[in-house]
């Protein structure tokens, strides 16, 4: 499986290098962007990881070009950054998922295994001549990702946090939640607000 990097950051380069090496994978690093998109239209890849914070061009339109040239490549954002609004900015702009800074290897690993297994799962169904299937429902929803995470509502026996989906299904809490949101907004997940001793409510969702 080839892995496309694009970071500016030399030591980090290095270090997802040797992580998806170690895994049995064929990293190929860049320094921005713009390399990294003409590397992969010169020679292609199997999952794309993108800083957010890049010189020549910033993370969220290196996304959208790549996005606008694939549709199915999943695409990691490497960010420090955990606000929303942020996340919602790279989903809607293409991104499929979030590594977050500093990097774990065995949570980096099982994330890629997971897009991986879940973009097969994709061209599996695409290549059924019985069926038709579109990669994403609408802007910034994957509907292989969308689905990844209805099996897991419609099994759970009680309500849960985001967190604990993130964690249980190998996603990024900023993913997991836009995902929720747009299925609340649906009608098909309730949010039910849990109060605790201190601090703001903590809201659960299960699936109706």
């Amino acid at each position: 499986m080839r892995i496309i990097i694009m970071d500016d950051e030399q030591s980090l380069r290095y270090t997802l290098s040797e992580i998806f090496t170690f895994a049995g994978w064929d990293p190929v690093a860049y320094p921005n962007g713009r390399a990294g998109i003409k590397g992969f239209l010169s020679h292609g890849a199997d999952i794309i990881l993108v800083d957010y914070h890049m010189p020549e061009m910033d993370g969220l339109e290196t996304v959208r070009l790549i996005r606008e040239k694939d549709q199915q490549i999943p695409i990691l954002v490497l960010t420090v950054d955990e606000r929303q609004e942020i996340a919602d900015r790279f989903l809607d702009a293409g991104a499929t998922d979030f590594a977050l800074k500093p990097v774990k290897a065995p949570d980096l690993i099982a994330r890629v295994q997971l897009h991986m297994r879940l973009l097969d799962m994709t061209k599996a169904v695409q290549a059924s001549p019985k069926m038709q299937y579109e990669v994403f429902v609408t802007k910034g929803i994957s509907k292989s990702t969308l689905s990844y995470i209805e099996r897991y509502l419609t099994d759970c026996q009680q309500p849960t946090t985001v967190e604990q989906i993130a964690k249980e299904l190998s996603l990024a809490v900023p993913t997991v939640y836009r995902y929720l949101t747009y299925l609340v907004q649906n009608g098909k997940v309730q949010s039910i607000p849990s109060y605790q001793k201190i601090g703001r409510p903590k809201n659960r969702y299960c699936w109706i």
